[in-house]
């Protein structure tokens, strides 16, 4: 896992930042994400734990992938997903850290 310094305009990261966290506002999309951290996984394995259908599987690991979130290598005939950049661990850390905090307001919010 590694990562790339990359400088962009304020401009564009406004612009950018609200798409970045949509990419994480999916549940089923944050469930992939926490089981690759646990071990590399295969759709077939994401199948079996999320119980949804393999072509749910592969549309949520296709935007990941396309946003850089996770890559994968084959082997065989299997093709195994992992989280691409270590930062993407903190980012859901720190989420969950803010939100134990804050739960009871988060849950009540009405404007989210």
């Amino acid at each position: 896992m590694t990562a790339q310094k990359t400088e962009l305009p304020e401009s564009l990261i406004e612009d950018l930042l609200p798409k970045f966290f949509k990419a994480f506002c999916d549940p089923t999309r944050i469930r992939i994400i926490q089981l690759i951290l646990e071990k590399e996984r295969n759709v077939t394995d994401l199948i079996a734990n999320l119980g949804i259908s393999q072509s749910g599987v592969s549309n949520h690991l296709a935007c990941l992938k396309w946003c850089g979130f996770v890559s994968s290598r084959k082997e065989g005939k299997n093709i195994y997903y992992q989280v691409t950049d270590e930062r993407i661990q903190k980012i859901i850390y720190l989420a969950s850290q803010i939100i134990a905090e804050n739960a009871e307001h988060i849950y009540a919010c009405t404007r989210i």
